[in-house]
């Protein structure tokens, strides 16, 4: 059954979600090297509320395979439609860039590629190891998509031994069919619990906006469900309409609220857990492993 979304907010915007505005000669600077090397970033394509607070520290979410989606989530301000042809030179110049930056902690993720066999995983090992070999200290964390339930794509991914694996579960199973169109909820599970299984060594990551008319309990036992598939790392945020064109916000979460569920995260079992209105899955990302 399809579930029907209040197309309109409960209350106006709250203090507690003003972002830092994105200026300052770190955001400025880490733009044009992003031009200069004819690169995406997550922050830019997808509207992050974040954008001028990592810019500005020297942070960004690389996002590989180019930045049209095959999919049509509702919540995603990334471009949809035909995908772009696979860039293998790519890798290279987020490594470049990683370097120009000085990182010691890089987060790379991507646009969903379903219409690539192995839904893109070439190009996450080949960009890790590419980071790797240009800035060997380098933290790196994999935000992947599903592979549409590959294990040997999710194996092409770990044997380059990213130091973090996220893959986010994004809602609760019921809002499935409009928030996430094209995914499965139990598919995003089996692909973390697999992780762990493969490579018990390396953290599992996921995370949850919510705000898009989930209960407590919904996210109660979604929080559940990932430890039961051994998720290391859980990050939850407030959902914040892009545009609209994209699903509306039913209700803004409260700073308490996401301070309780913190401490049910980590009564859970869940070794770190990030919860805050304008948390996202790469926010802060290398504190997790700090």
């Amino acid at each position: 059954m399809l579930v029907t979304i209040d197309p309109k907010p409960r209350a106006p915007r709250p203090v507690w979600l003003r972002a830092p505005a994105p200026v300052g000669e770190n955001y400025h600077n880490l733009k044009k090297l992003v031009q200069k090397l004819d690169l995406h970033t997550v922050c830019e394509s997808a509207a992050c509320p974040n954008i001028g607070d990592c810019w500005n520290r020297r942070t960004a979410t690389f996002m590989i395979l180019g930045n049209v989606c095959t999919r049509r989530c509702g919540f995603c301000a990334v471009q949809k439609g035909a995908p772009l042809a696979v860039d293998y030179d790519e890798p290279r110049r987020v490594a470049e860039a990683c370097a120009a930056l000085g990182l010691k902690f890089a987060v790379i993720t991507s646009v969903n590629r379903d219409d690539r066999k192995d839904g893109g995983a070439e190009l996450f090992a080949l960009t890790i190891k590419a980071i790797r070999a240009r800035l060997p200290g380098c933290g790196i964390e994999v935000l992947t998509p599903d592979f549409q339930g590959s294990h040997a794509a999710m194996d092409l991914v770990l044997e380059a031994s990213p130091d973090v694996l996220n893959h986010n579960t994004e809602t609760v199973p019921r809002l499935y069919r409009q928030v996430r169109l094209g995914a499965r909820y139990e598919r995003s599970l089996d692909m973390l619990a697999y992780v762990k299984r493969r490579r018990p060594e390396i953290p599992a990551k996921s995370g949850l906006m919510l705000g898009l008319g989930e209960t407590l309990e919904e996210v109660h036992q979604v929080m559940r469900d990932l430890r039961q598939s051994n998720v290391d790392i859980l990050t939850l945020g407030q959902y914040l309409r892009p545009s609209l064109k994209h699903l509306p916000i039913i209700r803004y979460v409260s700073v308490e609220e996401f301070s309780d569920l913190k401490r049910l995260g980590y009564e859970l079992g869940f070794k770190h857990v990030e919860s805050g209105p304008l948390v996202r899955s790469s926010y802060h990302a290398e504190e997790a492993v700090a």
